[in-house]
């Protein structure tokens, strides 16, 4: 009897101890995650511009108020949500909130009634960054309040569980519930046939002992956090130890394509003419569009401006100067530049989306000559377009006119009745580990899904 105390202690003890011990490890594990993280927050933590008082202030982000007049310049994050009063070429990145990759234009004033809320020009939103331009902006909101904010608060909601939590749940239960039949049974049966009751509720107790999983939480544990330790070694930060396990279970990843599968940089891999012919012409036409705009040089007007570099473009940037420009809006989905060359030939050079290009053309250059843009030439224009963009790149049209209107007088009305003139296309290639990459996720059962907007 006494003995049988002894292993009751005992085994009470036991048990305590790996809960205690399995408590510690996962604690130990989310305390050290929470560092990492504070410290990585503490390496970029944000500054603003800030006028308080008559005063221009350089203050930590954390400490904007409502009611701070911010300043915005290009490079910064935008750190609350504001109201624009007075900004100057301001374009803003907002592909944290909308998923939206192209650059919005925002500028002062009232806006118009209804629609959403980041669909608002006077609007600036905390996680979004200035591309091009500047600003003032008072602050609305800050923190929790603001509309990043309230994401998070979703996000931060507590997740179901998943697949493994289920399981261990349900093993748990199942012997929970085996415990909860036999402990009674054992009680009874020993107790009925040898008549004491005390030798019989310790024999109880012990099969209760010996039914509780009570090391498989430290299993599970210990096995999460080794394999929490092997992540770490690869600078992969893990907050929740369960992750550790869905990561082992996926059997489908989905992932973004650009700056994940591809080198996020944009390089042009042909410029044609209408007949589909690789002509330099074409990508001249490209080059002064992309060389004298003065609005947001994006990456594609950087890959054009690299590729005639390397191919001379000294002769153009001496023969070529600037008269004016229409800067590109996201309606007219173009841009177009003005140029004038030494004899004083004047020309408007306009570039940008297929389907707006055919509408403000009438004429195509074909085989030597200029054409009437007939629907036949459209459909053979769409379907070059289509098989590039099945290819993979982004199709760009370029066009021309000469002797636009005069010095002075130049307006989105200048481009109507030009001449396409050809195609630039563009590719993001792919990073040169992301086919070993993916080999190695099917390799493992594992099928790869990309999201994107792109063709």
């Amino acid at each position: 009897l006494e003995f049988r105390r002894v292993l009751f202690r005992s085994s009470t003890i036991v048990i305590f101890a790996v809960l205690i011990l399995n408590a510690v490890l996962g604690t130990v594990q989310h305390c050290k995650a929470e560092k990492s993280l504070e410290s990585l927050k503490a390496m970029s933590a944000p500054t603003a511009r800030v006028f308080r008082d008559g005063e221009r202030l350089i203050i930590p982000s954390d400490q904007i108020v409502p009611g701070d007049i911010v300043e915005l310049e290009a490079g910064d994050m935008v750190v609350a949500d504001g109201r624009i009063l007075n900004s100057w070429s301001l374009k803003i990145n907002e592909s944290s909130l909308t998923g939206e990759s192209e650059p919005v234009e925002k500028c002062g004033g009232p806006a118009a009634a209804g629609g959403a809320l980041t669909d608002a020009p006077n609007l600036a939103f905390l996680g979004s960054n200035v591309i091009s331009g500047s600003a003032t902006a008072v602050v609305l909101a800050v923190g929790g309040d603001t509309m990043l904010g309230a994401l998070a608060r979703q996000v931060d909601e507590k997740p179901p569980k998943t697949t493994f939590e289920k399981g261990v749940s349900a093993v748990s239960w199942v012997l929970i519930r085996f415990m909860l039949v036999m402990v009674p049974v054992v009680l009874f049966v020993n107790g009925f046939t040898k008549g004491d009751r005390m030798q019989a509720l310790l024999f109880a107790i012990s099969v209760a002992v010996g039914l509780t999983p009570e090391m498989l939480p430290m299993i599970v544990t210990t096995s999460l956090a080794k394999g929490a330790m092997a992540m770490s070694r690869r600078k992969v930060i893990v907050k929740n130890l369960n992750a550790i396990q869905d990561l082992g279970g996926m059997d489908i990843l989905c992932t973004d394509k650009t700056g994940t599968l591809t080198r996020d940089e944009v390089v042009l891999e042909y410029h044609l003419n209408m007949d589909g012919e690789e002509d330099d012409r074409v990508l001249r036409h490209a080059f002064l569009n992309s060389w004298f705009q003065t609005g947001l040089k994006n990456l594609i007007d950087a890959a054009v401006i690299r590729r005639q570099q390397e191919l001379g473009a000294d002769d153009l940037t001496r023969r070529y100067e600037k008269v004016d420009e229409i800067p590109f809006d996201f309606e007219r989905r173009r841009m177009s530049v003005v140029a004038r060359d030494e004899g004083g030939k004047t020309q408007l050079v306009t570039k940008g989306a297929v389907e707006e290009m055919l509408a403000c053309c009438a004429f195509a250059e074909s085989g030597g000559q200029v054409l009437a843009l007939t629907d036949e030439v459209r459909r053979r224009v769409l379907a070059k377009a289509s098989e590039l963009n099945e290819k993979g790149m982004r199709v760009i049209a370029v066009a021309h006119k000469t002797g636009p209107a005069p010095v002075g007088s130049f307006s989105t009305a200048d481009e109507s009745d030009m001449v396409l003139i050809g195609f630039i296309a563009f590719l993001d290639p792919p990073k040169e580990t992301a086919r070993s990459a993916i080999a190695a996720l099917n390799g493992h059962g594992v099928a790869v899904k990309v999201l994107t907007g792109d063709n």
